[in-house]
């Protein structure tokens, strides 16, 4: 079936808690189906009247947020020509943390020593500060560099923030070795662990599946007390088991947890809705939406997204939409992950002519397309077995500088195996040895 996508103009448009405390209830309280609800648990609402959609937003490349930080280096070195500068500590720490965001170590640390030239006084703030740049980039030699230098001065001394910087950036490395002796380090130095840094780590555990790992830190912050377990603990633990689909584990732990005192957020409630959606448990998930509307816990985009996500998979493409009009009448913003579930959902339903028109509804309200959006279209492509618009998909996201990922090479290569286009395969192989292994043409 010939789908029009790329014609159709898959541009590159960039976009843009109030919490009650709920009151004791479990999973096992949010069992029944609610009345006067549809299947998808959504109650109608008036539509508000809208305005003229926005204008599509410049594109990715134009876009990109280094703009504003050349603009923030600009206006500092402005700053310092003026008679009235006095170099400050709060400067050089935004600054520091600004150029570690926007992929510019390098010019953090000579900034760093650009600071220490003009006779302020390093803090173990402004050496966490420059750790983190570093560790945000993958630079883990470096801010170990940093760490030493820092044990090595009797004022700058790390403490349970610098240790938790990069046991971040060892846990997104997987390099659990590393985690191990900087907990063996903090010990030696009398810093406890708070409760972000072993967070940081059960999460880690979690995504590497190493269950018995984040057993013992789970216990060890039970037994803690500097860090107990939070919201952000029980989220953790819950997401886990949920995008495992074990949901009895799932609703075990949420009991333990508000055992402990502990009180769900809407994140919390949206982790069970995705969980349940997962599972096609529609009963449990209406009944969770139910509960947050009941406690005035807001209805948020993930909550949507989770709920069109649950009817996409199942190519419950009526349900799917249902959701997603009461999605823009509440006046929610949808996002990328929004239309990627939608252009799966009308994919699965065979619905092949209405991803053309949600490609150009994320167009006209200015929704990012990221490599993930590009992805969703492809797979849309190879359900339709319509290879050449696939193609045409693919070059559109080459000319707009939208990086494939594995991804989209395992989609390309599995609609051309199916095929048996190996010399499709070989050119992709040629582009990007590394994430087309050779062993894949030859299959």
């Amino acid at each position: 079936m010939k789908m029009g996508i790329a014609a159709g103009g898959l541009g590159a448009g960039t976009g843009r808690q109030a919490n009650s405390r709920a009151r004791r209830r479990t999973p096992g309280d949010l069992g029944g189906a609610p009345s006067r609800t549809s299947r998808s648990g959504l109650t109608r609402a008036p539509r508000p009247r809208r305005g003229p959609a926005p204008s599509p937003r410049p594109s990715l490349i134009a876009s990109t947020p280094k703009t504003g930080k050349r603009r923030s280096s600009q206006v500092f070195q402005m700053l310092k020509e003026q008679p009235f500068y006095h170099p400050k500590e709060g400067t050089f720490m935004k600054l520091l943390l600004l150029l570690g965001r926007s992929g510019q170590p390098s010019r953090a640390r000579y900034l760093f020593d650009e600071m220490l030239q003009q006779g302020c006084q390093p803090t173990p703030e402004l050496y966490t500060a420059l750790i983190a740049a570093y560790c945000r980039n993958g630079l883990l030699d470096d801010a170990f560099r940093l760490l030493a230098d820092m044990k090595a001065s009797p004022v700058c001394q790390p403490d349970v923030y610098t240790y938790s910087t990069i046991i971040k950036a060892c846990v997104d490395a997987s390099r659990f070795d590393i985690v191990d002796a900087m907990y063996k380090d903090m010990a030696d130095r009398s810093i406890a662990p708070n409760t972000v840094t072993q967070n940081i780590v059960l999460s880690g555990y979690g995504r590497a599946g190493r269950l018995d790992d984040m057993e013992k830190v789970l216990s060890a912050m039970l037994d803690s007390t500097t860090s107990k377990p939070d919201v952000w603990t029980m989220n953790i633990i819950l997401s886990l088991f949920g995008n495992r689909g074990q949901i009895e584990s799932m609703e075990k732990w949420y009991e333990k947890f508000r055992g402990y005192g502990i009180e769900p957020e809407t994140r919390t409630l949206n982790i069970l809705i995705g969980a349940y959606g997962k599972k096609r448990m529609y009963d449990k998930m209406s009944a969770v939406m139910e509960y947050m509307r009941k406690l005035a816990f807001p209805w948020t985009t993930a909550t949507f997204n989770n709920v069109i996500e649950a009817f996409a998979d199942a190519g419950d493409a009526k349900n799917m939409e249902h959701t997603f009009n009461q999605m823009r009448a509440e006046g929610m913003k949808p996002d990328t992950k929004t239309f990627c579930c939608l252009i799966n959902g009308f994919g699965n339903a065979g619905l092949f002519h209405k991803v053309v028109g949600m490609v150009k509804l994320a167009e006209r309200l200015g929704v990012p397309m990221d490599t993930t959006f590009h992805n969703a279209v492809l797979m849309t492509c190879v359900k339709a077995e319509d290879l050449m618009e696939m193609e045409r998909v693919f070059m559109r996201m080459k000319q707009i500088q939208c990086i494939p990922d594995a991804t989209t090479y395992s989609i390309l290569v599995g609609a051309y195996r199916k095929e048996g286009m190996t010399d499709k395969i070989y050119v992709l192989q040629q582009e990007n040895p590394t994430l087309v292994p050779t062993d894949l043409v030859h299959v």
